[in-house]
Formats: C-alpha cells, structure tokens, sequence
C-alpha cells in the first residue's frame, strides 16, 4: 500500500485520486441529506451547474500554472455576460449571432491588459488583476450605469446553457469538456503547453533556454479573460439574465478547485484531470453546504481553509528565482 502511495505521489496522480476518493464520500454524505443525491437528474444537474466553475478554473489554472493568479475573475465574469446582452441591444438580430463571441471577447481584451501588465510592466499579479477587476467594474458601471441596453439571454445563450442535445447531456457540460480537450491537447502535445510548465517552474531558467516567457505569460492571460467571459456569456444563459457582480462567487471557488486537483500553487505543476476532480468536488460541496444551509460565510471560510491548507501541502519548500 505504502508503495503505491508512493508510485501515485511521484506520478503526480495521488491529488487526482484522492480527490476521486473524496468525491465518493461526497456523494455518500449527500445520500444521507436526500435521498435524490444520487439520481442520474441530480447528478446531471451538478455537472451543468459545475460547467460554469470549470470553465473559469481552466483560465484559472493556466495562470497559476506560470506560477501567477488572477483576481480579475469577478468582474471579467460579468463582462462576459454584460456585453454579449448589450451586443444584442446594440445591434438587433445581427447583435443575437455575434452576442456571444463579443461577450468573450472583451474578456480576451481584459485579459490583454492583464498579460501586458504582468509579462511587460513585470507588475506583480495579483496587484495588476486586482486592478483591473476594478477597471472592469467602474467601466461597466459607467456605459451602462449599471443596466445594460438588453439584460436578457438571446435564444442562443439559453439554449447553450440550459439545452441538452446530445444523448441528454446538458450542453453547458458538452462546452467545458471541449474546452478542457483543447486545454489538455495543448498542456501535453504543444510547445507552448511544455513552455507553460517551464516558466512555472522557473521562469529565469524558461527564458534563458531560449522560451519567449512574456509570450506565454500574455497568451496565459488572454485565455484565462476569454475562459472567464464564456462563463459569464453561460451563467447569462442560465439564469436568462445578466447582472452586476454575477461573477463574485467564483473566484475563491475556482482557486480552490485548482489547487484542491493537485495544481501547484507556486506553479509548474499540475493535470487539468486534477481540476475537473476538483472542480467537481467543489460543486459537490456547494450542493451539501446548502442543503445543510451553512451560510455564505462558512462556504468562503471553507473555500479559504481549502487554499492554505494545499498552499502548506504544495508550496512548502519552493520558491521561485526571481
């Protein structure tokens, strides 16, 4: 048993199964709350719900990945679903077909910002996102004070988000598992994704082998503000509305399921499998949270004992060249 601990522990699979192990507890306790927890609607109703968060973590654990974070997530969450409401307003039927990509998209641009201001202006992180969250809430404020033009989902975001066209998976969960075959393909069979381990591990040593650092770092970023934006563009779709703040109860949320899978949080280490485990066990505990009715409170004092206690686990021991 020791040995394969061991086996597990230098693979770097032990954090994935035994987040698979806590999931099944999960499960077990949730069974003893209601007895529906572990229905086949139930569950599917979980994952749909769990596609919102995983879609944040996966732009979420490419930053930390590089050995960074993003505090940004809140309001580019709201942007997303925001402009690609406002899209529609603007523009009519031609505002519904490009609603969605224009969502994203200045998600992508938010993100920009944050990769010039981190790879460029060499601004530490979490200050420069931070920033940005900021920007990003007193801009929205300020076009549209605080009421975009049309805060209501068009058909296609509702249908994304809510349909179910395949087999009876819910869309929303067809979305985050392309998106996280996109992020392992390009993790594990590109140059940019062995690049993105490099510069998490050492981002002296990354540059000097000949790896454009600033590059990875700004394409980081920009995926994580796109990342972050489709989620938005799916929770408008969602909950058939857009509003301020909607993206608050994900930042913690998402750090926590990255780091929860396994992912270093001082970078260089980690599986995308670990974070849809952990994601998943996020949601899970969300689910039972509630249906004990723990308030918010407690849930952020569980999301934040979660990040230093693997903070303890992953970071002790490490630090980074500067």
């Amino acid at each position: 048993m020791t040995t394969l601990v061991f086996r597990l522990r230098d693979s770097g699979h032990l954090p994935v199964v035994a987040g698979a192990l806590c999931t099944l507890v999960l499960l077990l306790i949730g069974s003893m709350y209601s007895r529906n927890f572990l229905s086949a609607d139930y569950l599917l109703l979980q994952l749909q719900i769990a596609s919102f968060l995983g879609v944040v973590a996966t732009g979420a654990m490419l930053v930390i990945l590089l050995g960074g974070i993003d505090l940004s997530v809140p309001w580019v969450v709201t942007v997303g679903g925001i402009m690609s409401t406002a899209a529609a307003g603007w523009w009519g039927d031609t505002g519904a077909l490009l609603a969605i990509p224009f969502g994203i998209g200045c998600g992508a641009v938010l993100g920009l910002l944050n990769g010039i201001g981190v790879a460029y202006l060499r601004v530490p992180s979490m200050i420069f996102t931070l920033g940005i969250n900021a920007v990003a809430q007193g801009l929205i404020v300020l076009q549209t004070g605080g009421f975009a033009p049309q805060d209501r989902a068009t058909s296609a975001m509702h249908v994304l988000a809510t349909g179910r066209w395949v087999l009876g998976l819910p869309n929303a969960l067809l979305v985050w598992a392309a998106i996280g075959g996109a992020t392992m393909f390009l993790l594990h069979r590109t140059t940019l994704g062995r690049s993105i381990y490099a510069v998490g591990n050492r981002e002296r040593a990354a540059y000097l082998s000949g790896i454009d650092t600033r590059r990875v770092t700004l394409l980081c970023f920009v995926v994580a503000g796109a990342c972050s934006a489709a989620a938005g563009v799916l929770l408008t779709g969602y909950s058939t509305k857009a509003y301020q703040a909607m993206g608050d109860a994900y930042q913690l949320p998402a750090i926590a399921a990255v780091v929860l899978g396994g992912t270093n949080i001082l970078g260089g280490r980690g599986t995308y499998l670990g974070t849809v485990v952990g994601v998943v066990m996020i949601t899970l505990l969300q689910s039972i949270l509630s249906v004990m009715q723990i308030p918010e409170m407690g849930r952020q004092v569980t999301y934040g004992v979660v990040i230093i206690a693997m903070l303890l686990v992953y970071g002790r021991g490490r630090r980074h060249a500067e």
